[in-house]
């Protein structure tokens, strides 16, 4: 990680992480700093530690669903919740984004597939949502899947997923600053605040 830049490591299937992909361009932007995004395997983590969150807890899940809903209000964005979870294609979506990010198409993708999930509630990783994103970044669906399933891309999403575990993430989004952990996309401010200053400053 470089001066200015803030690690971004994220799971397509984490809930909470639409509200971090959908503005955090703009932040970016209005902030002058860069993100790294760092597609990880948060599932296979969470196992790891019996870590189930939301499955079983339906009262966690109304609070969850109702917290992303006026989180995004907060933000200007638009959420119909709830929606399909947890992704029954989890780490191909993961792969996807791993993938489009060293082509270069993997942004735009990752904000699609997030604002077809929460605003058409179609899930990423599956169909219809799947063609749709891969194509509004101008990708063939059966190319990039295929090209998204290589060991190449595989051993990275593993090799990543273990740089996370080692950095002691343990859920999505998690920014790092200098080896500063911030869990949430509500302590974004508090990341930023810790490339600035080496401290939380308000």
């Amino acid at each position: 990680m470089s001066e200015g830049e803030i690690d971004f490591w994220f799971s397509t299937g984490s809930t909470y992480t639409y509200l971090a992909v959908s503005r955090l361009d703009k932040v970016a932007a209005r902030a002058g700093v860069r993100f790294n995004w760092r597609p990880f395997s948060v599932r296979a983590i969470m196992r790891e530690q019996n870590n189930i969150p939301f499955a079983n807890k339906p009262i966690k899940s109304q609070y969850m669903w109702r917290d992303i809903a006026r989180r995004a209000a907060l933000y200007g964005l638009e959420a119909r919740v709830p929606v399909p979870y947890p992704l029954q294609e989890f780490d191909l979506a993961n792969r996807l984004a791993l993938l489009g990010l060293a082509e270069g198409w993997g942004k735009p993708y990752i904000v699609a597939s997030y604002r077809r999930w929460f605003v058409d509630g179609q899930e990423p990783g599956r169909e219809p949502n799947l063609s749709a994103s891969l194509a509004e970044v101008g990708q063939k669906v059966t190319d990039a899947v295929e090209r998204a399933s290589r060991d190449e891309v595989i051993k990275r999403y593993e090799a990543a997923t273990d740089e996370a575990r080692k950095l002691g993430i343990f859920g999505s989004p998690t920014f790092v600053v200098g080896g500063e952990l911030f869990w949430g996309d509500d302590r974004l401010d508090d990341a930023l605040s810790w490339l600035r200053h080496g401290s939380l400053k308000r």
